[in-house]
């Protein structure tokens, strides 16, 4: 059997922690080591963990090894998805897209730029919607930021539309159906762009990771 605790990134072998045979005893010193050599390979040799992000790291990872005594600390529900909010360039987009690797035995999910789906939208109409509303998992990147859609004169608040869908689908398949999300934008932007009805769901398919709003630009 494998052993999840071990991870290999360009022929070295990372250990997460402890694999008893039946769990792991997970080690966040030695996850961090990990997530930086696997950050390098992915994101190039600039790439690095920063000090000031670990609090906001270390709930990420309580969630996706699913830490119940943690999450349950942190007020986070290992059934509904992440909504990673914080300003522009502090590196939310790449920790989502570095995390998905920490669990290779989990169902993966998809990085979607939220303005792709409303250009999809733009071009295809209400297949668009379809396309969303479904099993897969999905991460969309850049809620709130996208531009208006805009199908044979009928305009739509397309990832609003999305979300709804999202979320009868999370309650239809009894909370297995992961949806995921990065923002620059705060609760009440996040409601004047979706409007309430959308933000109310939101609050049942999202735990809230925030990032500080002071966080520094990492890509300056």
């Amino acid at each position: 059997m494998d052993n999840p605790s071990k991870m290999t990134v360009s022929g070295v072998e990372y250990s997460l922690g402890h694999f008893d045979g039946k769990s792991v005893l997970y080690d966040f010193d030695k996850i961090l080591i990990y997530l930086n050599a696997k950050g390098k390979l992915l994101f190039g040799k600039h790439f690095r963990i920063y000090e000031e992000d670990a609090i906001i790291i270390r709930k990420l990872c309580h969630y996706f090894i699913k830490d119940k005594e943690n999450c349950k600390k942190n007020n986070i529900d290992p059934d509904k998805g992440i909504l990673l909010s914080g300003p522009v360039g502090c590196g939310k987009t790449t920790l989502m897209k570095l995390l998905r690797h920490m669990v290779p035995m989990q169902r993966p999910y998809e990085m979607i730029p939220c303005r792709n789906v409303t250009f999809s939208f733009n071009h295809l109409g209400f297949k668009t919607i379809e396309a969303y509303g479904n099993t897969k998992f999905f991460c969309f990147d850049d809620l709130g930021i996208e531009p208006p859609g805009r199908f044979y004169g009928k305009d739509l608040n397309v990832m609003g539309e999305v979300l709804l869908s999202r979320y009868e689908l999370y309650l239809q398949t009894k909370h297995k159906i992961k949806t995921h999300a990065t923002t620059n934008l705060n609760a009440e932007e996040l409601e004047e762009r979706y409007g309430n009805r959308v933000r109310s769901r939101m609050r049942e398919l999202f735990n809230l990771i925030a990032f500080d709003k002071g966080a520094a630009d990492k890509r300056k």
